[in-house]
């Protein structure tokens, strides 16, 4: 016997934009380093219609010191990932996800020294 599902075409699941495996083991493995170093303590992530937010906290009840987002709309023009600063300020936009974490990874750079 077939089992078959009927989905509605107003599904009650909107799409969900999200980060897959690899783009948060690269993610996280900047920031278990700032973990380590006593920077940074605590982070959300969030995945919404539009975008995919891992935010990074320093203490759990202030508000987020950088935001690293995935936005597929401006995947052809400014680049699928972007990194915001304290202020909502664009820090870095770009195509890798590399890329945009490399201003994080010489701010570790900075602290260590």
């Amino acid at each position: 016997m077939n089992v078959q599902r009927f989905v509605p075409a107003g599904s009650a699941y909107p799409e969900q934009v999200s980060f897959d495996r690899f783009e948060l083991g690269e993610i996280l493995s900047v920031y278990g380093r700032f973990v380590a170093a006593g920077l940074w303590r605590d982070y959300g992530i969030s995945c919404l219609k539009d975008r995919a937010v891992f935010a990074i906290f320093r203490r759990a009840a202030e508000n987020p010191l950088y935001r690293v987002e995935k936005i597929p709309a401006l995947r052809g023009k400014q680049g699928l990932y972007a990194l915001f600063g304290p202020e909502g300020q664009v820090l870095k936009r770009g195509a890798t996800l590399k890329g945009v974490l490399a201003p994080l990874e010489r701010k570790l750079l900075h602290a260590l020294d």
